[in-house]
């Protein structure tokens, strides 16, 4: 019973990782496996640190995280306005569930030759990826989210003469919370997936490339070492967005107020 509450704990996810390391290290030592495919930690941290030290790791980093957030907030703002659009008309409605089912299961690399031939290979192209791997989702969440709202709350900005404008911010999107965090959380693991994959394929879109393009040029070069440590950075800005970002939205919001 203890070792399994020991397991519930915030620190647990640590825990296992540390555990993972440590079966990673294991396996680099003493498995008759090619150093070249499984490097041993010291050689991954040293890569990382390196790569940390010169500066080109963390510039590289921050130009993915831009692209994601400005990827993130458009396609956030044109989930809204969709969203909204479907709340007022039900014509509207029909066609924002048509465009989701039809672009929702389609990925964005599987959009690139296209891409390519209508906006090239640089920034933009990449922002493109982002905001279909983030439009989407969000909208499904979003609309399962106000389709959830029950009727009273409708007739109660009714009764108060909301327009339908204020009745989306102080109606619908407080009390579709759980699902708008829920979409928010999704569409992030999505852009941020999308936006390595399109550096990889894309190259430098500006003057440094991202973190997709730093792990393109290792493997180029045959880095093993420098490819695990630009995975570690991705995963390790990964558990951070998730754990500390929104994790703290949802602490102060949905668990604060009783809606979870």
């Amino acid at each position: 019973m203890r070792i399994r509450e020991f397991f519930l704990k915030p620190y647990s996810k640590l825990v296992w990782i540390l555990l993972m390391m440590l079966a990673w290290e294991l396996v680099a030592k003493f498995a008759p496996v090619s150093a070249l495919a499984f490097p041993s930690l010291q050689q991954i941290f040293k890569a990382l640190f390196d790569s940390i030290k010169n500066g080109e790791l963390v510039y590289q980093m921050l130009f993915s995280l831009t692209l994601i957030l400005e990827g993130l907030f458009i396609g956030v703002v044109l989930a809204f306005i969709m969203s909204f659009l479907s709340v007022v008309s039900k014509v509207f409605e029909s066609f924002t569930d048509t465009c989701v089912s039809i672009f929702h299961p389609l990925p964005g690399i599987a959009l690139l030759p296209l891409i390519i031939l209508w906006i090239g290979t640089g920034t933009s192209a990449i922002l493109f990826v982002i905001v279909h791997s983030v439009l989407w989702p969000m909208i499904l969440n979003m609309n399962a989210g106000f389709k959830s709202i029950p009727d009273v709350y409708r007739k109660i900005g009714d009764n108060y003469e909301f327009s339908r404008f204020q009745s989306m911010i102080r109606i619908f999107i407080p009390a579709a919370l759980t699902y708008l965090l829920a979409g928010l959380k999704i569409s992030w693991a999505r852009g941020w997936r999308a936006v390595i994959s399109a550096e990889m394929i894309f190259g430098a879109s500006g003057s440094i490339g991202g973190i997709g393009w730093y792990i393109f040029n290792r493997r180029v070069f045959m880095d093993t070492a420098g490819v695990y440590a630009g995975i570690l950075v991705i995963i390790a800005v990964g558990i951070l967005v998730e754990d500390f970002i929104f994790g703290k939205i949802e602490k102060n919001t949905i668990k604060k107020w009783g809606l979870s």
